[in-house]
């Protein structure tokens, strides 16, 4: 492992169900840094407002934005994966304050793929019932963001390898 992939900080992005955990642990795995999952960032209040169904606003986003860019940030000199949905430009902005070398790894999908999952799904705080509020919300990352796009219908090691051809 070169040193500069131990210096990655990476986020993997896209809606709810997308797959960001699965690929952020493969990635993390595969690089050797540390992982972490973005619902462990957020508050009981955001937790207890997406649980009854209430998509969250940019301010109840910005405590967990901040966390998680924290994180990144405590992490410049040995790398880490993080998920964290980052729907909107701002919210990525808001990240690349802590870390402007951050990669994105954008997981990529339909509704209709990811609300399969998303129905599949048992045991976490948010319903599908969210899942068009997030696609509306969602800004794909530009052409002069530092991401990686990647279709969610791809096996999940398909897409970490084919993010680590463009990253590393």
């Amino acid at each position: 492992m070169t040193a500069s992939e131990q210096q990655l900080r990476v986020v993997v992005m896209g809606v709810s169900g997308s797959g960001k955990t699965t690929v952020g642990q493969l990635l993390a795995e595969e690089l050797s840094l540390e992982f972490a999952d973005a619902d462990s960032f957020h508050t009981p209040a955001s937790i207890a407002t997406m649980s009854a169904g209430t998509p969250l606003t940019d301010e109840d986003r910005l405590p967990w934005l901040r966390a998680i860019g924290t994180w990144l940030e405590k992490h410049a000199a040995s790398g880490t994966v993080v998920t964290c949905s980052a729907l909107t430009r701002r919210h990525r902005d808001i990240l690349r304050e802590h870390a402007p070398d951050v990669w994105f790894l954008y997981c990529a999908g339909t509704a209709e793929l990811i609300g399969a999952r998303l129905g599949a799904r048992s045991q976490h705080f948010m319903p599908a019932s969210l899942l068009a509020s997030q696609f509306e919300t969602l800004e794909p990352p530009g052409p002069d963001e530092r991401a990686v796009t990647e279709d969610v219908a791809q096996d999940p090691a398909e897409m970490v390898a084919s993010f680590l051809a463009v990253a590393t």
